[in-house]
C-alpha cells in the first residue's frame, strides 16, 4: 500500500501542512462490514457467477481477485490511524490509476493524462487530508476492469502515485537495509550504497538485485523525485536514495570518492547461443535475422556481443529457453548451414552473465580494465562481452562454476582494497610462527598505507589444522590452534582456501616436506598462488617443476620461491632481474649454507678442531638436529640445482657434482649424538686441508657453482685467497658472486644472513609482498 503525507500535497494544496495523526474518528465500528463488502458477492451460491466478474477472461478474474489483500489491508490500515486519531482517507487506486499493457504483455504503462483528471477528481471529492492510505499493485485498465501492475508492483505504485503528486521524496519500506553493491549472500562484505542513480537502480535491477523492480524508477525519473529505499525491521539504516546523476556526483565528490562504479550482480544459469560463419561478413540484416526470429519465438535476449569482423554473434538467453533458441537458430540458418556460409550454431551451457553498474564509468579512465584484470588476476575466464557507448554497465560472461568467485573478484576489487588476499600457511613451526608474526605485526600498515588487505584463512600443522572463512585472529592464532584445530587433511585444507569468498587465494608452505609440493600444479591450476622457501619443488623431479612454471607462465597463476636459496636475500630476484634486462649468466658461485658458512668462517681462527665447531655450531642452534643433514651437501646441492634451473639448464638433482663433508663410515650411523661422537676420528684429514689452505695464503669455503656456459653444477670445499669476497664472511652470512656478460670483470656480489627463521619469514613475506603487487597493490 502507499501512504501519501505532508510532501505529496505540496503540490495539490494552495499551502503546504504537516502530516500527522490527530483528531478523532469514530469510523472503526464500520470497518469490518466495509472491508466485506468489497468481495463481489458476500454470500456467493454453488454455480453462481458474481455480477462484477461476469464475462471476465481469467487472467482478468485473477487480477481482480488478487488485488484484494491489497484493498482490505489499505482499508483496515485507514481505520487505524483514524482509530489513533489521524486525519486519514482510504484511496483506491482503481478509481484514479490507468494503466494499459506493454507490448510484450510482461508490465503496464501508466496513461498518465486520464489518471491525472482522475485523482484531480478524487481530490475534488475528498478534499485535502492530512494522510492518505492508498492501495498498491492495483489499477484498472482502459476499459475499466481490475487489474494489477504486474511483478513488485506496489513500489511501482508508490513511484507512480509519487508522480502524478509531483512528490518532494518518496519512500519505500521493505526488509533490507537499502540496494546493495552486491548480493551480501554471495559476497558477505557487500555494502550498502547510501546512493545511487535511476539508471544505476534500473540496471541493476535488471541484472538481479531483487529489491526494485526495473520499472520501479522509470515514473520518477521524469520529475527528479527522490526515492528512499529503507527497512521498515531497522529504521535506524539511513538506506539508499535514488536520485539524479548530479546529485550522485555531488554527493560521491563531497565524500572524496568517484562513485563510479556501485554495483555488481550476476544472472546466473544462462545459456549462450554462438553463431559463426565467414557467410556472416558484411551481410546486412543478419542481427534483424537473428532477433526476429527471437522475438517470433517469444524469447528474451539478456546480452549480445558481437565481434568487429562480424564473423560471429552471439547471446545470452535463460537456461529454459537454450533448447529453444538453438533449434530456432538452426531453423533460420537452416539455409546458409548446408552451403556453408554458417559454420556453426553452438549452445553454450551453464554460464552466468556478471555486470559492473555505474553511470559515471563514462568519465573514469580504466573501468573496464580494472574488472577485466580483477577477473584475470582470479584466473576465471571470460567467454563473452559487451559494453555500451553510454558505459551504464560493462557485462561479461563466464562459466557458472566461477559465478560467485568472479562477483567476489570485482567487488573486492572497487570495494574492499585494492588488492585483498586470502592465504593458508602450511608449517606453523619456527618458519611458519615467525611469519605469522610479522603478518601479525604489519597488517595494518599495508592495509593502511598499501591498501593490501591479508587475511589467514587457515594454518596447518603435519597433524592439526585449524581453518576460518573470515580469518584467524592472529593475536589469538596458538590458543585457538590448540583448542579448535582438527586433523589435518592437506586436500580439504586446499579445497577450503580455495572456496574462500575472497577472490586472491594463495597457499603459503613453509615446510621442508616432500608431501606439499606434490599439490602445488593442482593448486595452481584451480587458480590459487604459491609461495614458499620449500625446496623441494624447485630441486625436485624436472617434470613436476617444468609443469608448475609452464601454468606459471601462460596463465595469471603466480609461484614465488626467493626463500628457497638465499632465504630473505634478493638471489632469485637478482637472476630474474639481469636477464629480463638482457643479460646473460654465465657463472654463479656462493657461499650458500649459514651453517657451513658458520664452520668454516671459525674453522682455523683459534685452536679448536673441525669437530669441536661442529659441535658448537649445533649447540648455538646454527646446525640441524643431526649435524649430517648440513654437512651432507644435499641442501646446497638443492639450492644450485634452482639456481641451474633458473639459468636455463634442465638439470635434475642428481646431476649436481657433490662432494659430501661427512666421512664414510659416520654416513650409516643411527642419530646425530652417535655422530658427533665419533667426528673427532676424522680431524686429521680436515685439519691437513686447512694447513695446506693456509700454506698457500687461502682459506676454506663450502661453495656451489653454476657454470652455466660448461652446463654443470658442483658443491664442493674450495680454497679461495684472502683477499677474496668469500674469504671476508663473519658468523652465518651467506654471499653469492654473479658473473655477466656486464659483470665479467668484477663480479656483482649479494651478501647478508642466509639462515634464521626469522630471515627466511621476510623473504617468504616480501614474496607475498611481490604477488600483491602483481595483483594490483601500488607499489
Amino acid at each position: 500500500m502507499c501512504i501519501l503525507g505532508k510532501t505529496w500535497c505540496q503540490n495539490r494544496c494552495k499551502k503546504p501542512h504537516e502530516c500527522g495523526l490527530m483528531g478523532q474518528s469514530p469510523e472503526q465500528t464500520a470497518a469490518p462490514a466495509r472491508t466485506q463488502s468489497t468481495w463481489p458477492h458476500p454470500t456467493p451460491t454453488p454455480g453462481s457467477v458474481p455480477a462484477p466478474t461476469a464475462g471476465m477472461t481469467a487472467d482478468a478474474f485473477s487480477d481482480y481477485v488478487v488485488g484484494h489483500g491489497e484493498l482490505w489491508s489499505a482499508r483496515l490500515m485507514a481505520y487505524v490511524c483514524k482509530e489513533l486519531g489521524g486525519d486519514a482517507v482510504f484511496m483506491d487506486a482503481r478509481d484514479v490509476l490507468v494503466v494499459k499493457p506493454t507490448q510484450d504483455g510482461i508490465s503496464v504503462d501508466l496513461v498518465e493524462a486520464v489518471s491525472n483528471k482522475k485523482l484531480d477528481a478524487w481530490f475534488d471529492k475528498h478534499g485535502q487530508p492530512k494522510l492518505v492510505i492508498c492501495t498498491g499493485f492495483i489499477a484498472r485498465n482502459t476499459e475499466g476492469q481490475a487489474t494489477t501492475l504486474k511483478r513488485n508492483g506496489s513500489d511501482f505504485s508508490a513511484t507512480i502515485m509519487g508522480a502524478l503528486l509531483r512528490a518532494g521524496y518518496i519512500t519505500i519500506w521493505t526488509d533490507v537495509d537499502g540496494v546493495y553493491s552486491a548480493d551480501p549472500r554471495k559476497v558477505p562484505e557487500a555494502v550498502c550504497l547510501p546512493m545511487m542513480t535511476y539508471h544505476e537502480a534500473w540496471e541493476l535491477s535488471y541484472f538481479g538485485a531483487n529489491v526494485l523492480h526495473p520499472r520501479t524508477t522509470q515514473p520518477v525519473m521524469k520529475y527528479r523525485i527522490p526515492v528512499a529505499i529503507r527497512n521498515f525491521f531497522n529504521q535506524a539504516a539511513a538506506g539508499t536514495e535514488i536520485n539524479d546523476l548530479q546529485s550522485n556526483q555531488d554527493f560521491y565528490k563531497g565524500r572524496g570518492k568517484d562513485g563510479s562504479v556501485k554495483g555488481f550482480a550476476t544472472i546466473d544459469n544462462v545459456v549462450i547461443i554462438n553463431i559463426e560463419g565467414t557467410g556472416l561478413v558484411g551481410v546486412p540484416g543478419i542481427a534483424a535475422a537473428v532477433f526476429g526470429a527471437m522475438r517470433d519465438a517469444n524469447i528474451n535476449v539478456i546480452m549480445i556481443s558481437q565481434a568487429s569482423s562480424e564473423q560471429s554473434i552471439c547471446f545470452a538467453v535463460r537456461r529454459e529457453d537454450g533448447d529453444k533458441a538453438a533449434r530456432t537458430m538452426e531453423a533460420r540458418f537452416e539455409q546458409e548451414i548446408s552451403v556453408g556460409r554458417v559454420s556453426a550454431v553452438q549452445k553454450i551451457e551453464s554460464c552466468c552473465v556478471l555486470a559492473a553498474v555505474g553511470q559515471a564509468m563514462v568519465n573514469r579512465k580504466g573501468s573496464a580494465a580494472t574488472m577485466m584484470s580483477a577477473l584475470a588476476n582470479a584466473d576465471i575466464n571470460i567467454r563473452a562481452m559487451a559494453q555500451g557507448s553510454s558505459e551504464y554497465n560493462i557485462t561479461v560472461v563466464v562459466d557458472q562454476k566461477d559465478s560467485e568467485r568472479a562477483l567476489r573478484a570485482v567487488h573486492s576489487r572497487f570495494y574492499l582494497s585494492d588488492v585483498p588476499i586470502g592465504i593458508g600457511i602450511i608449517g606453523s613451526g619456527l618458519i611458519g610462527s615467525a611469519l605469522i608474526e610479522q603478518l601479525r605485526e604489519q597488517r595494518q600498515k599495508l592495509h593502511d598505507q598499501f591498501n593490501i588487505d591479508i587475511r589467514v584463512l587457515g594454518i596447518t600443522s603435519s597433524k592439526k589444522m585449524l581453518l576460518s572463512p573470515m580469518g584467524i585472529d592472529l593475536d589469538t592464532w596458538k590458543e585457538d590452534f590448540a583448542k579448535n584445530a582438527v586433523d589435518a587433511d592437506l586436500t580439504k585444507f586446499g579445497d577450503v582456501i580455495r572456496s574462500s569468498y575472497i577472490p586472491n587465494v594463495a597457499m603459503i608452505d613453509n615446510t621442508a616436506s616432500e608431501v606439499p609440493p606434490t599439490h602445488y600444479l593442482g593448486w595452481m591450476q584451480q587458480g590459487m598462488h604459491i609461495i614458499t622457501p620449500n625446496k623441494k619443488c624447485g630441486s625436485g623431479p624436472l617434470e613436476q617443476y617444468m609443469a608448475v612454471r609452464k601454468i606459471q607462465r601462460e596463465g595469471y597463476t603466480h609461484f614465488f620461491y626467493e626463500g628457497t636459496v638465499g632465504a630473505g636475500l634478493p638471489i632469485l630476484t637478482t637472476v630474474k632481474s639481469l636477464q629480463d634486462t638482457g643479460d646473460r649468466v654465465t657463472k654463479i658461485e656462493g657461499i650458500l649454507s649459514g651453517t657451513l658458512s658458520y664452520i668454516f668462517n671459525s674453522f682455523g681462527k683459534d685452536d679448536k678442531t673441525f669437530s669441536d665447531i661442529v659441535r658448537v655450531a649445533k649447540e648455538s642452534g646454527y646446525a640441524e638436529p643431526d649435524p649430517r643433514d648440513d654437512l651432507n651437501g644435499t641442501d646446497v646441492a638443492r639450492k644450485v640445482c634452482i639456481l641451474a634451473r633458473e639459468c636455463g639448464l634442465k638439470l635434475e638433482l642428481e646431476d649436481i657434482q657433490l662432494e659430501s663433508l661427512v666421512p664414510e663410515p659416520l654416513r650409516a650411523l643411527a642419530g646425530g649424538d652417535e655422530y658427533l661422537a665419533r667426528l673427532p676420528e676424522f680431524d686429521g684429514e680436515m685439519s691437513e686441508r686447512l694447513k695446506a689452505a693456509e700454506a698457500s695464503g687461502e682459506v676454506l669455503r663450502y661453495v656451489g657453482v653454476v657454470d652455466v656456459e660448461a652446463r654443470r653444477g658442483t658443491v664442493e670445499l674450495r680454497r679461495y685467497p684472502k683477499s677474496h669476497p668469500f674469504a671476508q664472511l663473519d658468523g652465518t652470512d651467506n654471499i653469492i658472486s654473479f658473473t655477466t656478460a656486464r659483470y665479467f670483470q668484477q663480479a656483482l656480489v649479494v651478501r647478508g644472513p642466509g639462515a634464521g627463521a626469522a630471515v627466511t619469514a621476510g623473504g617468504v613475506f616480501g614474496d607475498l609482498l611481490r604477488l600483491a603487487a602483481h595483483l594490483g597493490a601500488p607499489s
